[in-house]
């Protein structure tokens, strides 16, 4: 049986998600799932820890793009 950390990093890499998605998903907060994925996985499960956290980099490095769009259609909403 895999422990939640697990299925929450094979979940989020496998629909390339944001942790709010997953959190969304799975009914948890997003700081609660960071806790999973971020500190708790890196005791468990080293080589997938270093997957998820490619993806999470990328998240990351995207965050200002996806604020923007999300913006610019709230804008246009009105």
């Amino acid at each position: 049986m895999l422990k939640k950390e697990e299925l929450y990093a094979k979940y989020m890499l496998k629909n390339k998600c944001t942790i709010r998605q997953a959190a969304i998903h799975f009914g948890v907060g997003k700081s609660t799932l960071h806790n999973y994925v971020s500190h708790k996985l890196v005791k468990t499960n080293k080589r997938l820890h270093a997957k998820l956290s490619k993806l999470l980099a990328y998240n990351f490095s995207q965050k200002h793009i996806r604020g923007g769009l999300s913006t610019a259609q709230k804008c246009k909403k009105r």
